[in-house]
């Protein structure tokens, strides 16, 4: 089963998560993850969630998921991040469409 990491991501330094965001992609791609959605218009359609921006990534299972996000190809983006944005994150199983 995919393995899906959801995101929503508070940013309190636009320019420092630049940075952030030219770093990530390649090690997504080395743990075979995609992005689903990476930013975009937002609209809600029930309750009172307004979140700033939302990141969806796809990985062929939810163990290869959790390995990008422990790993060191990912370390430094992550301590980017982790200092110039709020961020709630989670990883879900899906389904392999």
């Amino acid at each position: 089963m995919a393995g899906y990491i959801i995101v929503e991501v508070d940013i309190k330094d636009e320019a420092e998560y630049e940075e952030y965001k030219k770093l990530t992609p390649a090690s997504i791609a080395a743990y075979d993850g995609e992005f689903v959605v990476r930013g975009g218009i937002i609209e809600a359609l029930e309750g009172d969630w307004q979140p700033q921006r939302i990141v969806v990534l796809k990985f062929p299972t939810v163990a290869r998921a959790k390995e990008w996000w422990h790993s060191a190809e990912y370390a430094k983006a992550k301590s980017i991040r982790q200092k110039v944005a709020h961020t709630k994150m989670l990883v879900v199983e899906g389904s392999n469409l």
